[in-house]
């Protein structure tokens, strides 16, 4: 039985449902799946089945005492590991003295995580998004004499690449979810090989059945309704979602806009929302499980995506198996997934007036865009099968793993492998 363990920086986590999917499917397939979160999670806003995942996830923040000298001792006996985990810290351009001291914090968390798998014949470590956890896993990895792996999303690619080269030179294989991502690694890391970077996506069930619709009368008479649904932070720009909506007021759109999602930029957004006298036509809608995001896209007219960076989001995909129609900004890998005019809209990125016109023409255009929200749904159904994607991560990762040659208790050979 092959034992892997998966680390992310928080988990289980109710806005990355994909990792749980992930997980459940190796261990379909035989795998021993050791669950770890670099952040420690609270259960409260857990479903039941992320509560389960919740009670036998190891955690390694904050560390104990305890926890903190025993990582310190590994790494301090372990020189020349030690060396080349200092290195990149030491070496990386332009990273700020914070930066640096967090960098090495996450090494000594790797240091504990690597404490806490030793006795358990781990025999590979992946980890989910570039971020802080990615780290763990390369430190980890190296001080068992193990290999690693990671799936890069983007942001954690395009905007906080931390350490990327160094984890991209010691990964047996890195996972990303668009061809854009992957080209773009090639290009701005061309010492890595070209092999190491698969494309694997992500992926949403097929909507098996739909609610009954509005009637026509309900929906000649309520307003154009948009949606966004996110984590209320930075990246996602909301700012520029709402400042587009007083611009559709102004021009005399009738509509709402919901959006759902909660997160730290909640109050900015509020006072936005009150100084432009959007109240009654924008609503921060908050958390909402998943169980109920259905019938948000069911009243939906529209369906807008705003981030400034993205991978290939799985709320576009959702939206379009239900066949909605979407708008979102020509970035990153939402080309693949969106194709203009025909599945989709795009947008210029970061231009109010293309992205105003561009929902003031799908409001007077509804009533004959039918064809490309069921050509959406088709899209999905052929590109973007959740059970079915996951079936080829799973067979990817597994086949890329090495199976146990005995060498466990040998280091020499173990250094050998990682030098490679």
């Amino acid at each position: 039985m092959t034992t892997i363990a998966y680390v992310a920086n928080e988990f289980p986590s109710s806005l990355e449902p994909y990792v749980i999917d992930e997980i459940t499917e190796l261990r379909r397939r035989g795998a021993q799946v050791i669950c770890c979160s670099g952040k420690r999670v609270s259960p409260n806003d857990l479903s039941l089945a992320e509560r389960a995942f919740w009670k036998e996830t190891r955690f390694f923040q904050p560390l104990s005492d305890d926890e903190l000298v025993r990582a310190v001792r590994r790494l301090a006996s372990d020189r020349h590991n030690l060396w080349q985990l200092l290195r990149p810290l030491m070496w990386k351009r332009g990273a700020s003295p914070i930066r640096r001291i967090r960098a090495l914090g996450h090494t000594v968390m790797g240091a504990a995580l690597a404490e806490q798998l030793a006795p358990l014949n781990v025999e590979h470590i992946h980890a989910h998004h570039g971020y802080f956890a990615s780290w763990m896993a390369l430190a980890a990895a190296r001080l068992l004499g193990i290999g690693f792996s990671f799936t890069l999303h983007g942001s954690d690619l395009l905007q906080r690449a931390d350490l990327l080269s160094a984890k991209l030179r010691a990964c047996q294989f890195c996972v990303t979810v668009s061809d854009f991502n992957r080209q773009y690694i090639l290009r701005n890391y061309p010492s890595t090989p070209a092999e190491k970077i698969i494309v694997q996506r992500l992926g949403v069930d097929r909507v098996l059945s739909w609610p009954t619709p509005a009637s026509a009368a309900e929906a000649d008479h309520r307003r154009f309704c948009l949606l966004s649904v996110g984590r209320l932070h930075r990246v996602k720009d909301y700012r520029f979602l709402v400042q587009a909506c007083a611009a559709l007021r102004d021009q005399g759109l009738d509509f709402i806009c919901w959006i759902v999602g909660e997160g730290p930029e909640r109050t900015a957004l509020e006072n936005q929302i009150v100084a432009l006298g959007l109240q009654g036509r924008v609503y921060l809608i908050g958390q909402v499980p998943r169980t109920d995001l259905p019938g948000y896209y069911r009243y939906a007219d529209l369906v807008v995506m705003t981030s400034k960076s993205e991978g290939i989001p799985v709320v576009l995909m959702e939206a379009m198996a239900h066949e909605k129609l979407v708008l979102a900004p020509a970035i990153t890998g939402i080309p693949e997934l969106v194709e203009h005019q025909r599945t989709g809209f795009l947008y210029q990125p970061g231009s109010l007036p293309d992205f105003v016109s561009a929902v003031s023409w799908i409001q007077g255009h509804k009533a004959s865009l039918a064809g490309i929200q069921r050509a959406a749904a088709a899209s999905i159904a052929a590109s973007y099968n959740r059970q079915r994607n996951l079936r080829a991560f799973a067979e990817q990762l597994l086949a890329r793993i090495p199976q146990s040659d005995g060498d466990h208790a040998h280091p020499v050979l173990q250094q050998v492998r990682l030098s490679v």
